[in-house]
């Protein structure tokens, strides 16, 4: 799947429920699902600035595609963190480098999180971009 139909899809399952409670309980379920990070990858190097709560991500090239693992100290965050990752892991970087993040806006997120909460998000979907420009360098 694309970038842009798995963030569509996400679009779609957000807007199944009526509140921002039921958002929010799904979002913690989604980040049960997280693809973990290696106990060995938390390290201050792979931790969010930016980020109210603890959150680390890790980065590898599986032959020409991004896989992205993480973690959080906080289930919100966590829930987060797996939505980005949902939408550009098992990605080209190239395709995460051109990709839009409006389907945040269009799930209502920025505006349902607290100012700093908010920053945290905007420096998640940073930092996956910066992993995306470093590994699109060294494939070309």
């Amino acid at each position: 799947m694309s970038i842009k139909e798995i963030q569509e899809e996400i679009v779609d399952e957000f807007s199944m429920f009526e509140d921002w409670m039921q958002r929010y309980e799904y979002m913690i379920e989604l980040g049960k699902s997280l693809p973990m990070i290696k106990e060995e990858y938390k390290t201050e190097d792979n931790i969010i600035k930016g980020c109210q709560s603890k959150v680390w991500v890790h980065a590898e090239l599986e032959g020409d595609k991004l896989v992205f693992t993480a973690d959080s100290d906080a289930i919100i965050t966590k829930g987060i963190i797996a939505i980005l990752i949902r939408a550009f892991s098992n990605q080209k970087p190239k395709d995460i480098i051109d990709a839009d993040t409006s389907f945040i806006d269009e799930i209502g997120l920025k505006e349902h999180l607290s100012p700093t909460r908010a920053n945290g998000l905007v420096s998640m979907i940073k930092q996956l971009k910066l992993y995306a420009v470093a590994y699109q360098t060294q494939l070309n």
